[in-house]
């Protein structure tokens, strides 16, 4: 059976892509708007040391990357809009642990708990939005729902600031219950179940590992999950440390969060530049382009910081084109992956999930570990990580960069 003939419920082409980016968005914010309060956190909770406050967006990451791998063969066996609903649910508890924690490990566990609570969401909307297309309609949705999405990393740590002057750290916690809440409510109305009854597959062990494998032996799939993987662990390890770094280098103080919102614009940006040109240049050619700016941009900046010494405008411009250059990498590479899985999409998209997640958190948390007064450690890793990223796409590709694959049609004329 082909995609095309598959009897499946549709979404509307631009309520999928919002369904996707307010999924997506309920993660995002769920880090993005802790960034103003990681201090104050760590002070009033005991954390023993500086740097420890990167933990509460390390565990929740890495928590929501490993629960992935669980959640795949689950929503290819019960359907991916029951597992959403069961996910939100138990995230209102997980913000309202959070709320309650009186010490900074308790608060770590409730973060854990809430990671693995939404790692449904990003399983069941990759799944969702490849039950309904392929190729690079897929790369187009996923870019669109990245743009809107991308609403939440520029907002959110201003939201976060705006509660903090009017309410104590728990009422950023208050914020994401609500979010999660209104969010349930839309996809209970709304969402169709879009798991078609032929793609079931049962929990046992040997169809769910030959689910995995088939992800893991695929060159195009393995590839480029870990590929964006290593992109994305420059962004954790941005993300991770941001609050240090404009405070601490910078010394922005509570301006921090509009030059976060600046620089988080450009892969916005970018998402968008993507869903308009990806039927046109293809998603090899722009991905493809995006790692060699990525790379060239770091070492720039590198160079700048051996030379003449940090600054902010160089930062700033810096880390804008790395994130615009992120943002023709991320969905590309998605969709890339995801392609040769039309009817395996729940172990794949969580199988790329954990990649995107796990792996990239844990790559961000030991680059951002290193912090040590100024960017440099940021920057180095950025090198670092791009050159692995790219390197990967290298061998996935059996060094024919710019290329066609068998599953990408010629870009259109």
């Amino acid at each position: 059976m082909t995609d095309a003939a598959r009897d499946t419920p549709r979404l509307s082409y631009w309520e999928l892509v919002a369904i996707v980016a307010a999924s997506m968005a309920l993660n995002a914010f769920a880090v993005d708007i802790m960034l103003p309060a990681l201090g104050i956190i760590g002070d009033e909770l005991g954390a023993r040391h500086d740097n420890d406050r990167q933990l509460i967006i390390i565990i929740y990451v890495l928590a929501n990357g490993i629960a992935q791998l669980f959640f795949g063969p689950i929503v290819d066996r019960f359907g991916r809009k029951r597992v959403l609903m069961w996910s939100l649910a138990a995230y209102t508890v997980g913000s309202l642990l959070s709320i309650m924690a009186s010490s900074f490990t308790l608060l770590l566990a409730a973060r854990a708990f809430q990671g693995v609570a939404t790692a449904a969401t990003r399983v069941a909307a990759v799944a969702v939005v490849r039950d309904q297309c392929s190729g690079r309609r897929m790369a187009e949705i996923m870019s669109l729902a990245i743009t809107i999405f991308m609403a939440a990393p520029i907002l959110a740590p201003g939201i976060g600031q705006l509660i903090l002057f009017v309410a104590p750290w728990r009422g950023i916690f208050i914020a994401l219950l609500v979010y999660g809440a209104i969010f349930a409510l839309w996809a209970a109305y709304r969402l169709p179940e879009t798991l078609a009854p032929e793609d079931v597959k049962p929990l046992r062990a040997r169809p769910i590992i030959a689910s995995y494998l088939l992800f893991l032996t695929n060159r195009i799939s393995i590839g480029y999950t870990l590929a964006a993987a290593s992109f994305f662990g420059a962004v954790f390890s941005y993300i991770s440390s941001a609050e240090q770094v404009f405070i601490d280098v910078f010394k922005l103080g509570d301006k921090f969060t509009l030059v976060f919102a600046f620089i988080a614009s450009a892969f916005a940006v970018s998402s968008l530049v993507n869903s308009r040109l990806v039927s046109r240049f293809g998603m090899r050619r722009l991905s493809h382009s995006a790692m060699f700016l990525f790379i060239g941009a770091n070492v720039v900046h590198l160079i700048f910081i051996a030379l003449i010494g940090e600054n902010l405008a160089a930062f700033i411009i810096c880390m804008m084109a790395s994130f615009f250059a992120m943002g023709l990498i991320g969905p590309n590479a998605t969709a890339l992956a995801m392609e040769p899985m039309g009817h395996n999409a729940g172990s794949a998209a969580a199988l790329n999930g954990f990649a995107g997640t796990t792996i990239a958190g844990l790559l961000g948390g030991i680059v951002g570990a290193q912090f040590n007064g100024t960017t440099t450690p940021m920057v180095v890793g950025f090198v670092i990580l791009g050159v692995a990223g790219s390197l990967l796409i290298y061998w996935t590709e059996n060094g024919k960069l710019f290329g066609v694959g068998e599953h990408e049609p010629e870009p259109a004329e």
